[in-house]
């Protein structure tokens, strides 16, 4: 069992920045696939960045060249840095580890873009 847990979210202004982070559990944490998701209330929950073990990323064409996501293996995390946030972005953010065909969620964050 892969303990997820997302922290960093919150309210900011149109055009601010914000950076999430996405902690797991577990020593073999170079081994997992990590991805940011996002939901609105209605809406399907989608996918905003992955990055895999590699280090290869991927980015929904709505946030490329915005957000940007890293991992460092050593403190068994991830981070989303969303810059130039729009209110589109207001969602609660999920952290996804993909790991041997299972998925791990966490609680999800809060991000709300707003004047």
């Amino acid at each position: 069992q892969v303990q997820v847990v997302e922290s960093g979210g919150g309210l900011v202004q149109p055009g601010g920045s914000l950076r999430l982070s996405c902690q797991a559990s577990g020593r073999i944490f170079s081994m997992y696939h990590i991805a940011w998701y996002r939901q609105t209330p209605g809406k399907e929950r989608e996918l905003v960045a992955r990055i895999v073990t590699t280090g290869t990323r991927n980015y929904a064409d709505s946030v490329r060249g915005r957000f940007t996501i890293s991992r460092d293996d050593r403190k068994n995390t991830v981070y989303l840095q969303m810059n130039t946030l729009k209110p589109e972005d207001t969602a609660v953010y999920y952290c996804n580890v993909r790991f041997r065909d299972y998925d791990y969620w966490g609680q999800g964050t809060q991000v709300t873009v707003s004047s």
